[in-house]
C-alpha cells in the first residue's frame, strides 16, 4: 500500500467493523441465556465516532440500530433510507442537546414512518420544545439520568440528564399523564467507561435501582441503556475481559429485576469507538533523524500529529504505534515529532515520558523508516475537522466580517453561511 499510494495516509479495514459488532452480541446473548434473562440485547452504533458513508453502511449492513446527536444525523439517516440501505423500522436512540431544528427533523421522521425513534431528553426544556413540534403520533421518549463524576474529574456532576431526584419527579408532574409522549427508556452513559471499577459498578447499580423505581411508575418502560464505554486496545500489552464484564452486567440487572420484582428490559449499547476504532490506521514516513543535546533523538514525520490525530495531543490518548519495516534493526529510546511549527506537534505516548523505542538506522539508507498508528479508527477524522466535518456534524458557524468604511462608519457583511448538511454529507461521501 505504500508503494502504491506515497504516505501519508490513512485507511479503514471494514471488515474488522462486522467482527466488532458480532463479537459484542455474541457475548451478550451468551450471558442472555447463562442467566435465563428474559429481555433483548441491541446494538447501536454511534454514528460520531466515525460519519464516513462507507463506514456507516458498512456497519448498517449488520443490522446495527443507530444512535444520533444532532440534526445533521437525522438527514443522514434519511439519506441511508432514499440508498436503501436502512428501513423505517430500524430503531433510532436520539441523544445529544435538542436543538429546535434537531426536535423538528426528529418529529417530521416520526410522521413519516420511522415508528421506532425514541428521544431521550436531556433536561427539563426539552419536553416541552418537543411537545411544542409534535404532530399527530404519540412520541417514544427516554430519560437520561446524570452520572457523578470520578473523584479526579474536574467538576462532580456530568453536565448531561437529569439528577436522580429529578428525574423521577419530572416523570409523575410531566411525563406519566401525558398523551402525547411515552417513556420507554432509562439511559446513562459512564464517559470513563465501561470497567471493573468500584466507581463504575456504583454508578451502574444506582441506575439499576433508578429503572426499578421508574418501571414501578411507569408500566411501559422497557428499556436501560448502558450507553458506550467498551475499550479498544491501544496497546500491546492490552487485557480486558469483555466476557466477564458482559456476564457481570447481565446478571446485575437480572438480579435487581428479581429483587425488585419487575420485568427484565431489553438492553441497549451505545458503541462508536468499539465499533470502528480497530477498524482504523495512519501510515507516515520519517523524513530526518534530529539530534537534539547528546541523548535526545528526533524522528520527524510528513504530516502533523496535531491534525491527523489529535487525541494523542489533546487527551493523551494511545494508539498502537509499529514501525512497518526495518524490524529487525537495533532499536533506540525515539521522540517524534510532525512537521507544524507548534511545539505540541509530538506523540506524547505516556505522560510523564514521550519517548518510544524504535528501530535505528543510518541517516543515509535509501530505505525510509515507516511508522504506523494503528487502531486510530473513531473520532479523529471529526475532531480534526478533516475536510471541513466536525464532531457530532455540527456545522461551522456563519464567519462575518467587521471593518470600518473610510469615514469611519462600521460595516460588516457575511464571508460565509453556516455549513449546510449537503457541504458536509459530500466530503463524508453520500450522495
Amino acid at each position: 500500500m505504500i508503494d502504491k499510494y506515497g504516505t501519508p495516509f490513512r485507511f479503514i479495514y471494514l471488515p474488522k467493523i462486522g467482527d466488532q459488532i458480532k463479537k459484542s452480541r455474541n457475548l451478550f446473548n451468551r450471558a442472555i441465556k447463562k442467566h435465563n434473562y428474559k429481555g433483548t440485547y441491541n446494538y447501536c452504533f454511534c454514528t460520531k465516532c466515525n460519519h464516513f458513508s462507507h463506514v456507516v453502511k458498512e456497519a448498517v449492513k449488520h443490522d446495527v440500530h443507530l444512535e444520533t446527536s444532532s440534526a445533521f444525523d437525522i438527514d443522514l439517516i434519511l439519506n441511508l433510507y432514499k440508498d436503501k440501505k436502512v428501513k423505517k423500522d430500524r430503531t433510532i436512540v436520539c441523544n445529544g442537546y435538542k436543538t429546535k431544528e434537531y426536535l423538528r427533523k426528529i418529529v417530521a421522521m416520526r410522521e413519516d414512518g420511522f415508528k421506532n425513534i425514541i428521544v431521550v431528553l436531556d433536561n427539563h426544556s426539552e419536553l416541552k420544545s418537543l411537545l411544542d413540534v409534535a404532530g399527530k403520533e404519540v412520541i417514544k421518549i427516554g430519560m437520561r439520568m446524570a452520572i457523578n463524576e470520578e473523584p479526579q474529574s474536574s467538576y462532580y456532576t456530568s453536565r448531561l440528564g437529569f439528577p436522580e431526584e429529578e428525574l423521577l419527579s419530572f416523570y409523575q408532574e410531566h411525563v406519566r399523564d401525558n398523551e402525547k409522549v411515552e417513556l420507554r427508556m432509562l439511559h446513562f452513559f459512564v464517559d470513563s467507561g465501561i470497567k471493573d471499577s468500584l466507581y463504575y459498578w456504583g454508578e451502574f447499580q444506582r441506575a439499576l435501582s433508578l429503572y426499578a423505581k421508574l418501571k414501578k411508575l411507569s408500566p411501559k418502560l422497557n428499556s436501560f441503556n448502558i450507553g458506550g464505554g467498551f475499550p479498544i486496545r491501544n496497546h500491546l500489552g492490552f487485557e480486558y475481559n469483555y466476557e466477564f464484564m458482559i456476564n457481570e452486567i447481565i446478571g446485575k440487572i437480572k438480579e435487581t429485576c428479581v429483587n425488585d420484582e419487575i420485568d427484565e428490559p431489553d438492553i441497549y449499547t451505545e458503541f462508536g469507538k468499539y465499533t470502528v476504532g480497530e477498524a482504523g490506521a495512519i501510515i507516515f514516513e520519517v523524513l530526518e533523524q534530529k539530534r537534539q543535546k547528546d541523548a535526545e533523538t528526533w524522528y520527524i514525520v510528513n504530516n502533523s500529529l496535531m491534525n491527523t490525530i489529535p487525541d494523542a495531543w489533546s487527551i493523551h490518548e494511545r494508539f498502537i504505534l509499529l514501525p512497518i519495516n526495518k524490524w529487525h534493526n537495533e532499536y533506540q529510546r525515539i521522540n517524534i515529532g510532525g512537521i507544524s511549527c507548534d511545539h505540541s506537534d509530538y506523540y506524547n505516548s505516556e505522560d510523564l515520558n514521550q519517548e518510544v523505542l524504535l528501530p535505528s538506522y543510518p541517516e543515509d539508507d535509501k530505505e525510509p523508516l515507516y511508522l504506523g498508528f494503528f487502531h486510530t479508527g473513531a473520532y479523529q477524522d471529526s475532531i480534526s475537522g478533516y475536510g471541513g466535518i466536525k464532531h457530532c456534524l455540527i456545522p461551522s458557524p456563519q464567519h462575518v466580517i467587521i471593518d470600518r468604511d473610510d469615514k469611519g462608519n462600521i460595516v460588516d457583511y457575511v464571508y460565509r453561511n453556516e455549513q449546510s448538511a449537503e457541504e458536509m454529507f459530500k466530503i463524508l461521501g453520500y450522495e
